[in-house]
Order: C-alpha cells, then structure tokens, then sequence
C-alpha cells in the first residue's frame, strides 16, 4: 500500500521541470544572484496577479514580518496585538523588533484571531495589530480595520499561509511566504510583503537592503532581508500555475467536507475564499493520538498544526501567561490534525482517507 504524505511536492514539480533547470541556468548564465532581474520581474508579476501595486521581495516570510514591523516603527515599549494560535515566526517577529505580543484569543471554528477579543486589548501602548491568515483562511479583517483606523494604528497581516485567498491584504501591508510546503513554494526560504501603498513598499525596499538608499549609504538601521534571484527565477516558473493549483485545493477540500460530514469531529467551515494550505480537522483530545496511529498504520500521513500555542511556548514565558489564559486557543492545540491535501493528492488517496476515518469511528 502506498504512502499517503502530508504534502508531496513531486506532482507539482515534475511537469515544470525543465523550465525550472532552464530557469537555473539563467540566473547562474547572469552572473547576478542578489536582486537583479528575476527579483524585479516576480515582483511585478506577483503584484499583478494578487492584484496588489507593489510586492516587494524578501529572504523568508518571518523576515516579511520582521520588515513589516520595523516598516511601521515598532520597537521598544511598544505592544502588537495578535494570535495565541499560529507558528511561531507570528510572535517572534515581534519580540525581534523589541516590542511585546498582547495575545487575544481565537474564534473556535476558525481558528483565526476572533476581532472582538483583539479590539478589546488594544490599549495605550499598542502599536499595530496583526492576525495570521490561519491555514490558508482570511481572519475577519474588518472590525480589526475599523478599529485600527480609530487608534490611528496600522493593520499588519501574517499572510504567510494564505497567499491568493479572498480578503487578505486589506490592512497596510501582508507579509507572504514561500517556504516549500507553502500554496506558492520555493526551492528554499522566500518571503514578500504585498502593499497598495508605495510609502511602505519603498521602506521595505530600502530595509531588506541594511537601510541603504544606494551603495554604502544607510538612511536606516535595516537587515539583509533580500530575496535570491535563484528563488525569485524558480517562483517565476511556479506562479502562473498558482491559480489552478488554488482551484484544485478547493476542490479537495470541498471533497473532504463532503465525505466526513456525518462523522464525530469538528470540519473547518466552508469558505470560498479560503485557498487551504493546510485541512484541519478537530478530533476529541482523548482519541486524538490513536486517530493519528490508526491513520499511520493504514499508510496515512497527518500532522498536528500546532500542538503548544504561543502563549504557552517555552520562549514566551516572559509575558507570564498560564494555561487557560486563551482557551480556544489552547483547545485548538489539544485538537486539531492536520489531513494531506496538496495539488496532485488523487482522489482516490482522498478517499482513502476518509474511509479509513469513517472505519475508525463507525
């Protein structure tokens, strides 16, 4: 019986391969690999495609973040509202620039950031506000832009898992990754921040390159936060297939809601906007972990996404927060499992497991 993986990549790879050696031997044909031509050309038809003014290009989507916030004079004695329930890079960033994460807690069902407990932690010394697009889902972003422009503060979105899906992008800048198991994945690390604000697209440019507005002269204190025109060639080739792939996400994801709806766990809700980077379902805690062997033994690859939340993490104690501080988060945690769904997933292999989950609970 053949594995059923998480994520495999070869069925996206495979059919581009040689336009993506071509692409190789162009950058290295160039002599150039730190933004030149590739760089500035995915750029431009990154922006077009999403439909956003500007898309500058960075090293990964955690320094996306980082740049993001610097962008936005985050540092020192200041504090940004996000999402207990997300990877780690979400709250790092903030605690890189200085700054302090005043977590509020998430919406049961989705995941995402609930707006209301965020509006409600906005205080003094809050100086920006940022979800995480969880899964490749949009967070209710309105009522956290209402209440940003209110405070005079901006809305910043950790977009890293939600390129292309209906919603993100409407605050002043998303930070984006291409990570490999990302909808768009590099070949490597990889990040961008889209804007349809030229006054933040320029601070970026100028902070992914140590704060140089031309060689040897540092207007700011920046980082090298520069995307290779390795990955920027490679992402080329990928990116006008994002769109289908999208579609195909869709699909299965619609496949999968179909045929587990009668069974004794918790569906992500359905949601045409969504892109679906990852699918997650909820199962009981107590049958979590022989759900995930069972699934093992039948050749079923599933991970848990993410099994400590941020404000429990080891790194974070700082912040002195304790279990039940947030809940949903903390549920979300105990559990959610992460199903295989990927453009190329068979579905046959879909249906695999969905039988196998439909036999565990009959």
């Amino acid at each position: 019986m053949d594995e059923i993986r998480l994520l495999e990549l070869g069925a996206q790879h495979e059919p581009l391969g040689d336009a993506l050696r071509a692409a190789v031997s162009r950058v290295l044909a160039s002599g150039r690999f730190i933004q030149g031509r590739e760089v500035a050309a995915f750029e431009c038809e990154l922006a077009e495609m999403l439909g956003f003014a500007h898309a500058v290009g960075v090293s990964s989507g955690t320094d996306a973040l980082i740049a993001l916030l610097m962008a936005a004079g985050i540092g020192p004695g200041t504090e940004v509202v996000t999402t207990p329930y997300s990877f780690f890079a979400t709250a790092e960033a903030i605690v890189r620039v200085g700054a302090r994460p005043v977590f509020a807690d998430v919406e049961a069902d989705t995941m995402n950031l609930d707006p209301e407990a965020a509006v409600a932690r906005i205080g003094p010394l809050t100086k920006a506000v940022m979800p995480a697009h969880l899964f490749g889902r949009a967070a209710r972003i309105a009522p956290l832009r209402a209440a940003c422009a209110t405070a005079g503060i901006p809305l910043l979105e950790d977009a890293a898992q939600a390129i292309g899906a209906t919603g993100v992008g409407t605050g002043w800048g998303a930070a984006l990754s291409f990570f490999p198991s990302k909808n768009l994945g590099g070949f490597g690390d990889g990040g961008a921040v889209v804007t349809d604000d030229a006054d933040l697209a320029d601070r970026i440019r100028l902070l992914r390159s140590h704060g140089a507005s031309e060689k040897m002269q540092h207007e700011r204190v920046g980082g090298n936060f520069r995307l290779d025109e390795l990955q920027a060639a490679l992402l080329r080739v990928k990116l006008p297939h994002l769109s289908r792939w999208t579609a195909e996400r869709r699909r299965l994801a619609r496949m999968y809601r179909e045929r587990m709806g009668h069974l004794p766990i918790s569906l992500p809700p359905g949601d045409d906007g969504c892109v679906w980077n990852q699918f997650v379902i909820c199962v009981p805690l107590e049958r979590r972990s022989v759900v995930r062997t069972y699934l093992e033994k039948r050749g079923i690859s599933s991970a848990i996404y993410y099994p400590t939340p941020l404000h429990l993490q080891p790194a974070l104690a700082f912040l002195e927060h304790r279990p039940g501080d947030f809940p949903n988060a903390e549920r979300a945690a105990l559990e959610s499992l992460a199903l295989p769904i990927y453009p190329g997933l068979a579905d046959e292999s879909l249906a695999r497991v969905t039988d196998a989950l439909g036999d565990f609970f009959r």
